[in-house]
């Protein structure tokens, strides 16, 4: 804070574990962010937001299986879970829409190993009449039955085509995320994840991929990448000299990227897409301003969070050559 005030620490790739512990000390001491749980739970909540801005569903009415319960996975189901708190359910309420798979498969109270952030969202073996069976996906969905998931686990082909086939059997817009990268450990590819879901999914992936034609309609895949996201929370936060980055400024981020989602245009993606990153980077940091300076967070006398991104943006102005030698004459 002496050395270089008025900064953001921006971390990620800290491993399992490692990163919660480093973000749980320092978050409400200086401005932080985590890419690994902070940014991945912002970027798959806004999608999900964008999806249900498509079918018209809501939030509170989703169940959500995780697919890979790391550092990722986790940072995932801690931000949806707060915003169903945010939405009205009580903590109890909003763990009933979580399950969680992993190497062992569905874990469960007793499961070995667990990290504390998965423990507190882990279910009851007497939930089931086949407990020991749902170490295979395609079982757990059919036990579970699913709404939202989402895979980090980094196991390419996870989500087959009985998987998905099942999960569509009982989900009418299935919201399906396979977001491992690169390519070689995607849980599977779009096109696939649409045929199988006879082209109902709405689908977000880790990675930029093209759209897919489905009986005659174009279904742009939105690309679950971090850097939609961080550009403008950090931008934000900065420009309000921001006091913390906390839970509450980040879903003003998520909702306003899945807000900018066009829900009445055909094959719409659930996210807008990287190249148009600097237009909706600015709402989002007004976004996180505005929380900001609603939460008393932000620096005495910035009130106006438009202003306060304006005043903070600096665009590159490139002059011929000869207009700026002339300055020295």
């Amino acid at each position: 804070e002496s050395l270089f005030p008025k900064s953001l620490l921006h971390f990620e790739d800290f491993g399992r574990g490692t990163a919660a512990k480093i973000l749980d000390k320092y978050q409400d001491k200086i401005l932080t962010f985590n890419d690994d749980i902070q940014g991945t739970g912002v970027i798959v909540l806004a999608g999900v937001l964008g999806a249900l801005n498509i079918t018209k569903e809501k939030l509170t009415d989703q169940t959500f299986l995780t697919f890979g319960a790391g550092t990722a996975g986790m940072g995932i189901v801690k931000m949806l879970f707060e915003e169903l708190v945010r939405q009205g359910l009580s903590e109890q309420e909003a763990k009933q829409h979580f399950y969680l798979f992993d190497r062992q498969g569905l874990l469960f109270d007793d499961t070995e190993g667990l990290t504390p952030e998965q423990a507190r969202f882990t279910r009851s073996q007497g939930e089931f009449d086949n407990a020991a069976q749902l170490t295979d996906l395609t079982a757990a969905i059919k036990a579970v039955q699913p709404t939202v998931m989402v895979g980090t686990s980094t196991v390419h082909n996870a989500f087959t085509e009985a998987a998905i086939r099942e999960m569509a059997a009982h989900a009418k817009h299935p919201i399906i995320f396979p977001i491992s990268n690169p390519t070689k450990k995607i849980e599977a590819m779009p096109d696939d994840v649409m045929n199988w879901s006879d082209g109902r999914a709405l689908v977000a992936t880790g990675i930029p991929t093209p759209a897919v034609d489905y009986q005659g309609v174009q279904y742009e895949i939105g690309q679950a990448n971090n850097a939609l996201i961080y550009p403008g929370v950090g931008f934000g936060a900065l420009a309000v000299q921001a006091k913390v980055i906390n839970d509450d400024v980040l879903a003003a981020a998520a909702h306003a990227l899945g807000g900018l989602v066009d829900a009445d245009q055909p094959g719409v993606a659930v996210l807008p897409p990287v190249s148009k990153l600097a237009d909706f980077s600015k709402k989002v940091a007004e976004a996180v301003a505005q929380s900001a300076i609603d939460q008393c967070l932000a620096a005495a006398g910035i009130t106006d969070a438009k202003q306060a991104v304006a005043d903070f943006t600096w665009q590159a102005e490139y002059k011929p050559l000869d207009q700026e030698l002339a300055r020295f004459e």
